[in-house]
């Protein structure tokens, strides 16, 4: 055993805790020698029911609902899900290793020898949109830009670099970039995922347990594990393991652009006659118009789906139910269906510029975000232009 297995002794449990690179081959060798060596209780995976159900059932994408992901507005969250799979399959065709083979193998050999397994993990939706609802505006920007730059990179790594992540003090870097880079995200995908993690183990059945973990989560595993054992840390997740409600200030941001957007047009009306008033509801809706319809041009998207986004803009700016991004994505969808190939190819599609654009799922979504960003910085751009016509003389 190496600095990658750590075994901790608590009061009537052994835990003997396997930090793993994700895709690393000797992760996955590792993995089965503890266990078969230990013939633990149990086994603990970092893993949630549905990333299991990603890593084992071929056709999970070909059921997807694409129109309730869209109406439920988790179109973003879903795109940000599978460019992060992506991503880690990329790095593992290098080695020839897919994302999450270690867990599987730690599944497959605990079945073999007749021991339970447990699923540890926080389901990744929820992580997602925790991360998502508690970064700053900039921090939002932020996440966009490093998920768009894992779509395209060309970085690859070679199997010993691979091991190298397992390093402590490597980890530990990386760890303080993130923190620096992104800290609320930083506190979501790793503190708080430390917590849960360390606590789903503490809490699971038996006296002798080995838990398969990210290496990075190692240290914050046991330093919470020693928490859980002294009665310093409540033994429950609950508070983390739920979305966070929007605050009452987002929730009204909408309606006060709403309010802002009418106020201003019927001031026009007041100082300046109709014509003013023309003017300035012409200016909106120009603006709207022009700004979403260049997002969804960005997209490829059908010129239907271009055409009724723009013109859905203006007025779901002003009645926040619908987004403009919504209507671009449901229509592109009705339009032009993703076929079975498009489900098949869906990561390796992800890769490449012609890629993301061919597939019909990714450009869904695509369409979606980028009508949906479009009609945001018309809404701000139209603001501020009919305030000016507003001042002028």
């Amino acid at each position: 055993m190496n600095d990658t297995v750590q075994t901790i002794k608590l009061k009537g449990k052994k835990i003997t805790l396997v930090g793993t690179a994700h895709v690393s081959q000797a992760s996955v060798v590792e993995v089965e020698e503890v266990i078969r060596k230990e013939k633990p209780d149990c086994v603990c995976v970092e893993l949630d029911a549905t990333r299991y159900k990603t890593l084992t059932q071929s056709n999970v994408w070909k059921n997807l609902d694409i129109t309730k992901v869209l109406k439920e507005r988790k179109g973003f969250l879903l795109l940000a899900n599978i460019v992060l799979a992506s991503f880690q399959r990329r790095l593992g065709l290098n080695v020839g290793v897919k994302p999450g083979e270690e867990m599987l193998k730690a599944i497959e050999v605990a079945k073999d020898l007749n021991i339970p397994c447990e699923f540890c993990d926080r389901e990744v939706q929820v992580t997602l949109r925790r991360a998502w609802a508690k970064s700053s505006f900039w921090g939002k920007n932020k996440m966009l830009a490093a998920l768009l730059a894992s779509v395209f990179t060309k970085e690859k790594l070679t199997e010993e670099e691979m091991e190298k992540l397992k390093e402590k003090s490597l980890m530990h870097n990386m760890m303080e970039e993130l923190a620096n880079y992104l800290p609320s995200v930083k506190e979501v995908l790793i503190d708080e995922r430390d917590r849960y993690l360390a606590t789903k183990i503490f809490n699971t059945k038996g006296k002798n347990l080995v838990a398969i973990v990210g290496a990075g989560h190692l240290e914050g595993i046991i330093q919470n594990l020693k928490r859980l054992e002294k009665g310093e840390q409540a033994n429950d997740i609950a508070d983390i393991d739920v979305i966070p409600p929007k605050k009452t200030i987002t929730k009204l941001i909408p309606w006060v652009v709403t309010v802002l957007v009418l106020g201003l047009i019927a001031a026009g009306v007041v100082l300046g006659g109709a014509e003013k008033g023309f003017n300035m509801a012409w200016t909106w809706f120009a603006s709207n118009t022009i700004f979403t319809s260049l997002g969804a041009a960005l997209a490829l998207a059908h010129p239907l789906a271009i055409l009724l986004a723009a013109v859905a803009a203006p007025f779901t700016s002003l009645i926040p139910v619908v987004g403009a991004g919504m209507v671009g994505g449901l229509v592109q969808y009705y339009i032009m269906r993703p076929k079975v190939r498009d489900f098949e190819s869906l990561y390796s599609d992800l890769n490449t510029f012609k890629g993301f654009y061919k597939n019909r799922v990714l450009k869904i979504f695509w369409v979606f975000f980028l009508s949906g960003l479009g009609s945001m910085v018309g809404t701000w751009v139209g603001i501020s232009l009919i305030t000016s016509l507003l001042g002028a003389a």
